[in-house]
């Protein structure tokens, strides 16, 4: 998941200085963040520093951040003609400022610590377009799929088509694995994912598969068509912390591989009470090949990095 952010003091000092979109822009910095939990952590793999709404830059779609009110889309997607003048995004020339940090973060990183390069998944991306920033209800994203069902399905191929080059360059630029991230599609319905979700996920997965690399699947709120879920593609399945991992594990298939899935909240517990959780997740693996251990999303601003870090040291001494 998401590793850098505001519970690090290192990343702290750096947003004092610039914003999130500058730290994105400069790929010096984009790099340096992407390696601070790597250096402060001991983790075991390195997740790219960028933001999932970039390629709506090159879109045309005006993202800006408001401090404290997340990301706001100032072109916001409402009809089918919006759709239609959307440009075709090249990542190699509208986002090769993101392409120069993973190799600026792949030549920094030791070589036996992996880098892990990363997109939003459709639903993801179209849901803030199309709601204009963050929402709870998704009334916007909702209202357009169920009443212009042609337009969504345009919009949905065109941002796969989008993510799976993305993705794919980001390989090119030296990322050895991938992740699809859909982080709202657990607001559908098992019927409204297979059926104005689940092709276009596919789609996505399997243009990024072309890298040659593993490809991460993850979203949030799945366990209610976890099958589906698990059926677009992806060699590794993410999972959220609502689901028992074993039970994730068998309904997904065992011979694919599984991330997850403490719950981020877990981290400002007792370390007693976090610890159990912890051993809890590593025993319903079973010592099975194909677990990263990981949390069920983004570590909370919250929390203390000296929890974090206990988190590793147990995962790691087994």
């Amino acid at each position: 998941m998401r590793q850098a952010g505001r519970y690090m003091p290192e990343y702290r000092k750096l947003r004092e200085q610039h914003s999130i979109l500058d730290l994105c822009h400069t790929p010096e910095l984009a790099a340096q963040v992407t390696l601070q939990p790597v250096e402060r952590l001991g983790v075991d793999a390195a997740i790219l520093f960028a933001d999932i709404l970039l390629p709506f830059e090159p879109l045309g779609l005006g993202l800006s951040f408001a401090a404290g009110e997340g990301p706001h889309i100032a072109n916001a997607i409402s009809r089918q003609v919006d759709v239609e003048r959307l440009p075709v995004v090249n990542p190699d020339t509208d986002l090769a400022y993101v392409l120069e940090a993973v190799r600026l973060a792949r030549a920094a990183l030791p070589a036996d610590i992996p880098l892990i390069g990363f997109a939003g998944a459709p639903f993801t991306l179209a849901s803030y377009a199309i709601e204009g920033g963050s929402t709870r209800t998704f009334t916007k994203t909702k209202t357009l799929m169920y009443q212009v069902p042609d337009t969504w399905h345009l919009l949905l191929g065109k941002l796969a088509d989008l993510v799976g080059a993305y993705l794919t360059a980001q390989a090119r630029a030296g990322a050895q694995a991938l992740q699809l991230f859909d982080s709202w599609v657990g607001c559908l319905s098992p019927q409204d994912y297979r059926t104005y979700v689940l092709p276009h996920s596919r789609r996505a997965l399997a243009l990024a598969s072309e890298a040659g690399v593993p490809v991460i699947h993850f979203g949030t709120g799945t366990a209610a068509f976890l099958e589906d879920f698990a059926g677009a593609g992806g060699d590794v399945l993410g999972v959220d912390w609502r689901i028992p991992l074993d039970e994730a594990w068998r309904r997904s298939g065992e011979s694919r591989a599984i991330q997850g899935n403490l719950d981020p909240a877990a981290l400002l517990a007792p370390a007693a009470a976090r610890d159990a959780q912890v051993r809890d997740i590593l025993a319903r693996a079973g010592g099975r090949p194909g677990h990263i251990f990981n949390l069920g999303h983004g570590v909370l601003p919250e929390t203390d990095v000296g929890a974090v870090r206990a988190v590793v040291d147990l995962v790691h001494g087994g």
